[in-house]
């Protein structure tokens, strides 16, 4: 039986589908360049920028997949108060960023400060999104995983 790749299938697999590292220098106005492929699979530019849950890193979404976010928080109970405390923190230090005629986006200070992040910056695809990480925190983060670690959490997700 053949097998073709389908426009949906392709469509798929490229829309928000972030993968690989790399090392990028904020410009002057303190913007950076998103990597060309990444700007592809974004789709439309509009990004949003989180602050890292349990780590000193930015998340960003696509729009896309922050709608996909959105829905299910949705469900968070009013009467839930740890759930409206975490909602009303973590969305506060938001941003909506838009790339720009060259890529680019300019994140906001208070978010930079948040991942320490100052004249450089690693961008990390993972796939449904990509993290900006200062290059101290991705190498202290990057050195702690041993390959039986790594190994278990590919096993807990079911990779």
């Amino acid at each position: 039986m053949e097998r073709r790749v389908t426009t949906e299938m392709r469509e798929l697999l490229t829309a928000g589908a972030f993968v690989g590292r790399y090392t990028h220098s904020l410009d002057g106005k303190k913007r950076v360049t998103i990597p060309a492929d990444w700007r592809e699979s974004a789709v439309e530019p509009v990004l949003f920028v989180l602050p890292g849950v349990n780590e000193k890193c930015l998340y960003v979404y696509t729009a896309r997949e922050m709608a996909q976010r959105l829905e299910k928080v949705r469900s968070a109970s009013v009467a839930n108060v740890q759930a409206q405390k975490f909602l009303r923190d973590f969305f506060s230090r938001a941003d909506r960023v838009i790339l720009d005629s060259q890529g680019r986006i300019r994140v906001k200070d208070e978010l930079l400060d948040y991942a320490g992040i100052i004249n450089q910056m690693v961008l990390v695809g993972i796939g449904s999104r990509f993290e900006l990480w200062s290059p101290e925190s991705w190498n202290e983060q990057s050195t702690q995983l041993d390959q039986s670690q790594f190994a278990e959490a590919a096993q807990y997700i079911g990779f």
